[in-house]
């Protein structure tokens, strides 16, 4: 029984290609957080600002209107927090570990 070979630099596609589009849901990344966000649906308007400024796709929205935060994918960049209106406020952002 031979040992297959492992792929060397050399083996790597130039120029970073994405050979597998769309394969970012299978990869979870939110344990690279020092923060993270906290919703508060209480205060939440459903702006979708949020949604829309996400750069990793975790405002969880259902039938038009936001529904949670998926700490799965979520890498506590803080954008989502900085998007939300000002007198709304219903995205806050606490230290990773921290409670509420």
């Amino acid at each position: 029984m031979s040992t297959p070979k492992i792929p060397g630099w050399k083996d790597l596609p130039a120029g970073g290609l994405i050979l597998e589009p769309g394969n970012a849901e299978k990869y979870e990344t939110g344990e690279w957080r020092s923060s993270r966000p906290v919703w508060d649906k209480d205060k939440c308007i459903s702006c979708l600002f949020c949604w829309i400024y996400c750069p990793d796709g975790s405002i969880m929205v259902e039938n038009g209107k936001a529904v949670g935060i998926d700490y799965k994918h979520c890498k506590g960049c803080g954008i989502c927090a900085r998007e939300c209106p000002t007198k709304v406020k219903a995205i806050k952002m606490i230290p990773e570990g921290q409670e509420e």
